[in-house]
């Protein structure tokens, strides 16, 4: 299943996974970030530093100079099951009063969702525990107080669809980080839509399959080779695509600096162009 969906950067929540300080949270909280203020439980206030980001699974992992801090216990996302009961817990809103808790299920599990600019996160938990602004980065746990996943997205507009990164996922990004590896993925800098019947009326297009470009990030990698909204991308190094996942995945197949051949269709002719992928800028 594939959802388009709203992250809220700038005020998140977040999980002490390690008693020395290690925090985990969402990529798109502190992204751009020239300052981070961690409050804990007990109000107490300190500055976090960004150790490091998988911008694949939009975490990140940020520490505080505080030893001994009380870690949250990390249960086992690959036992997941729908129809589980689980609880939300994080700061909405960025609400005084310490953190509060919402109750929901496992609605469904290895859920698609494009968050911003053209990043593909799979593999995620929907729940219908209430996930409100300011509960990225917080804890989903099941009823043993164990954290099985990160809150990470809602969709706007919709109630009871909430959507969270597998612990087990998020624990790995954790381990490399430390580890010093720095997971990085390439980028093409795009959104994009899967073409299918319905969003080809929608837009007097074509019945073809592939990918309509509804945005280009400027600078980055499709905007630099001179891909535009409204181009339908066909096939990626030969390989044909039918959908955003298709495309996205591809991407993922190749390494940063790696020179890629995209056909596309552009104002209704065929088109090719070489790209050049880049990190997420």
């Amino acid at each position: 299943m594939f959802y388009q969906v709203v992250p809220v950067r700038g005020v998140g929540s977040g999980t002490i996974i390690d008693s020395r300080g290690y925090i985990l949270t969402n990529n798109h909280v502190i992204r751009g970030a020239r300052k981070i203020s961690v409050t804990l439980w007990n109000g107490e206030v300190f500055e976090g530093e960004v150790i490091g980001s998988c911008l694949l699974h939009d975490i990140a992992l940020v520490k505080v100079d505080r030893d001994r801090l009380p870690a949250a216990e990390l249960g086992d996302s690959d036992k997941l099951r729908v129809g589980q009961r689980v609880y939300a817990i994080g700061n909405p809103f960025g609400l005084a009063g310490g953190p509060t808790v919402t109750s929901g299920v496992i609605s469904a599990l290895n859920r698609t969702i494009e968050a911003e600019e053209g990043l593909l996160l799979e593999n995620l938990v929907q729940t219908d525990a209430a996930i409100n602004p300011g509960n990225s980065g917080g804890p989903l746990v099941d009823v043993n107080g164990k954290v099985v996943a990160i809150n990470t997205a809602i969709v706007p507009f919709a109630q009871g669809i909430g959507f969270a990164i597998p612990i087990n996922i998020a624990k790995k990004c954790s381990e490399e980080i430390i580890g010093g590896k720095g997971p990085s993925k390439p980028w093409i800098g795009i959104i994009g839509l899967s073409l299918t019947e319905g969003v080809a009326r929608q837009y007097n297009l074509p019945p073809v399959e592939g990918v309509l470009v509804t945005r280009v990030i400027e600078g980055g990698p499709a905007y630099r080779a001179g891909i535009e909204a409204g181009d339908i991308i066909l096939r990626l190094d030969g390989v044909r695509i039918r959908s955003i996942e298709d495309l996205l995945r591809e991407i993922h197949k190749k390494k940063i600096g790696d020179k890629v051949r995209l056909d596309a269709l552009k104002r209704g002719g065929e088109w090719s162009v070489d790209v050049i992928l880049s990190e997420m800028l």
